[in-house]
């Protein structure tokens, strides 16, 4: 098949899969069109039903007449579903075991982003032991953050073709397989590189959680889930140079990376062996093969099973539908521009941070770290008040027609607390000079912190609300574009602030966060024009405009 017949065909698919999907759940109130999150889209011909993902049904079936790729001849098959109810639908689970298995994957990710900062508390170590320069110690830094950005691109279309489950067991098992070699190298080179595979692999976690929260909770309930994910990526690169500077001084600079190897050991543990495979294609595949090998009957199936492409054909549209959402969707693009502007002050803070303190002031690495605490803090009160936004978005359900409001809804939070970001810079800056107490710099991170997890958690909710039926595949293209960024800043940062003077280049990016505000106000406004003329997004024609109008506030 060439190239534009495949994009033909990909094109026709998406505009007939938001079509089916509307008609059908217009005409079943009992259930929300935008429940239909992370489904396997990108595998299914355009006469996939795609109820077998959506209903529970009583008899756990559906029947289908299709024609079969082994015969060639119409054939009657019994599509796989939930049963009502269904113990196994994630969905169904118990709240408590939801939010354990929540946690773990968000635990996952603080654990990851800690891996990521731990080392800036010491560069020194190796850059003296093996006699390299200091830029090239921040390499170590660069590669895994290198490595975050490339992963995604095939974790998320690998954990859609074959579960989420296996891809965090394989690529969490291998990165604590290579955070070894980083623990006793003998040579800069095999540091560098194994940061970079650990990197890739690290990535897996911070791409798939957004699916596995999908694959968990209902729309509605999904803002405190989604927050306590979101904190995750913040909190771990805020306590990793805390802890780091201590233990660095303590025991050395391999230790880092001994305590990486602990920690994400334990994780996979948990990841490997007490977190159900929570993806519904998947287990109602497994079902389906269970079911004709118990009762001899060949008709059981699912629609991936019954997809007549080659995988290789699928595969590819896999691979390269992050980068179309990203190129394509002015949505996807611009969210992830404004996601790498954050991650980007992140990563700077661990230059600056001892910059200001070290440089300026003359401290050691502990104390340092110490500076990093309001950060922390920041996040951890965005979360605490996440529950707030939450209510006030269920509120919006409620007044919603068929309450589904428009995802431009999940915009509210981003529109008040962008403005936290450069507030906190502006301080930051400004109170940097050497002779000023310290508590000024410090207590700049706490508006940073806090305006980093709703803009994030917003970004997420904006973005699955959008692109409902392949969220995997746009948090993908967003990790993507913002791990590039945020691995490129610490490379210039030293020489920024060299150039420009502590107060001015933290006044630079204070200004670049401040243009980043207009953002969201941008797209409340024009996101559902934009969502229309859009190849991509999941659009209820019928109702956006009613529900646009009624969920101002």
């Amino acid at each position: 098949m060439t190239e534009a017949s495949l994009e033909k065909q990909t094109t026709s698919l998406d505009r007939v899969f938001t079509r089916r999907t509307l008609e059908r759940h217009e005409s079943r109130p009992t259930q929300d069109a935008s429940e239909v999150l992370d489904l396997p889209y990108g595998t299914l011909n355009d006469t996939a039903d795609m109820r077998e993902y959506t209903e529970e049904t009583t008899e756990g079936i559906i029947p289908k007449r299709t024609i079969s790729r082994l015969t060639g001849q119409e054939e009657e098959y019994e599509l796989v579903t939930f049963k009502e109810n269904d113990p196994e639908n994630p969905k169904n689970w118990s709240t408590i075991f939801k939010w354990y298995c929540t946690m773990v994957v968000a635990m996952t990710c603080f654990v990851v982003a800690f891996a990521s900062s731990v080392i800036t508390a010491d560069l020194e170590g190796p850059a003296v032991r093996f006699h390299v320069s200091h830029e090239v110690a921040l390499l170590t830094i660069t590669v895994f953050v290198i490595g975050f950005g490339v992963g995604p691109l095939a974790f998320a279309p690998f954990s859609e073709l074959f579960g989420r489950r296996p891809v965090y067991a394989i690529t969490m098992g291998l990165a604590v397989v290579f955070v070894i070699p980083c623990a006793v190298s003998q040579n800069i080179g095999t540091l560098i590189v194994c940061r970079l595979i650990d990197g890739i692999a690290f990535s897996a976690p911070m791409t798939l959680v957004g699916g596995t929260l999908a694959d968990l909770w209902r729309n509605e309930e999904r803002a405190v889930p989604m927050a306590a994910f979101s904190a995750a990526p913040f909190i771990g690169p805020a306590i990793g140079p805390l802890v780091g500077g201590y233990l660095a001084n303590a025991a050395g600079w391999r230790w880092l990376y001994w305590i990486q190897l602990i920690l994400s050991g334990v994780m996979w543990l948990l990841l490997t062996f007490t977190v159900p495979e929570t993806y519904a294609p998947t287990i109602l595949r497994r079902r389906a093969q269970q079911l004709r090998k118990e009762t001899g009957v060949a008709s059981y199936t699912t629609e991936q099973e019954l997809d007549t492409r080659p995988f290789g054909e699928r595969l590819r549209i896999f691979l390269i539908r992050p980068l179309q959402l990203l190129f394509q969707e002015p949505i996807v693009l611009f969210i992830s521009l404004y996601m790498s502007v954050l991650y980007g002050l992140l990563y700077m803070f661990f230059v600056a941070y001892p910059i200001v303190y070290q440089g300026g002031k003359g401290w050691g690495r502990g104390p340092t770290g110490l500076m990093f605490i309001p950060l922390a803090l920041g996040v951890v009160a965005s979360a605490i008040c996440s529950p707030l936004v939450n209510k006030h978005y269920l509120s919006l359900c409620r007044r919603a027609p068929n309450g589904k409001p428009a995802a431009e809804a999940r915009l509210l939070p981003m529109m008040f607390s962008c403005w936290a970001i450069p507030i906190g810079l502006f301080i930051f800056a400004w109170t940097s000079y050497p002779d000023f107490n310290y508590w000024g710099p410090m207590l700049g991170g706490f508006p940073v912190g806090f305006g980093f997890i709703f803009l994030y958690n917003s970004a997420n909710n904006y973005l699955v609300d959008t692109y409902q039926h392949q969220a995997a595949s746009a948090l993908a293209a967003k990790t993507c574009i913002r791990s590039f960024w945020g691995a490129s800043v610490v490379l210039f940062t030293e020489q920024m602030y060299d150039t420009m003077g502590m107060q001015w280049a933290s006044s630079f990016l204070a200004f670049l966060a401040l243009l980043c505000c207009l953002i969201p106000y941008v797209f409340y406004f024009k996101g559902a024009t934009i969502r229309k003329h859009s190849r991509y997004a999941f659009v209820d024609n019928e109702h956006e405009e009613k529900v646009a109008g009624s969920e101002k506030v």
